[in-house]
């Protein structure tokens, strides 16, 4: 558990929140190339933003009880990263938003912004 369950609580609604793709959808976004063709390098051949959208996918999967400080950690790494990219506004031409490499990044982080 995080360092109080008021921290934990406030990040596990922010993560709900931030991550707006099911556990489904991540995992057959990360095998497409595109999610691959994006993001930094993590040493290995795969994206830091790649790496993430697994350890989301494991998360996902996990009922509330069940999760460990590694993962309230990492939840609240990518509330920092989707806001962080978010507030960069995307393409400044909105017609190629869906396929940027700012979306495929969210999208490797568990968040669509063309998703309601």
């Amino acid at each position: 558990m995080a360092a109080n369950d008021h921290d934990s609580d406030t990040i596990y609604t922010e993560f709900k929140s931030d991550v707006n793709m099911t556990a489904t959808e991540l995992e057959k976004w990360l095998k497409t190339d595109e999610s691959k063709s994006v993001g930094q390098d993590s040493g290995d051949g795969s994206s830091i933003g790649h790496h993430s959208g697994e350890k989301i996918v494991q998360i996902l999967q996990k009922k509330k009880a069940d999760l460990t400080t590694a993962d309230y950690d990492h939840m609240h790494k990518v509330h920092s990263y989707i806001s962080r990219h978010l507030a960069q506004g995307g393409p400044d031409d909105k017609s190629k938003t869906s396929t940027s490499p700012w979306r495929y990044s969210l999208m490797n982080w568990g968040h669509d912004p063309l998703k309601k």
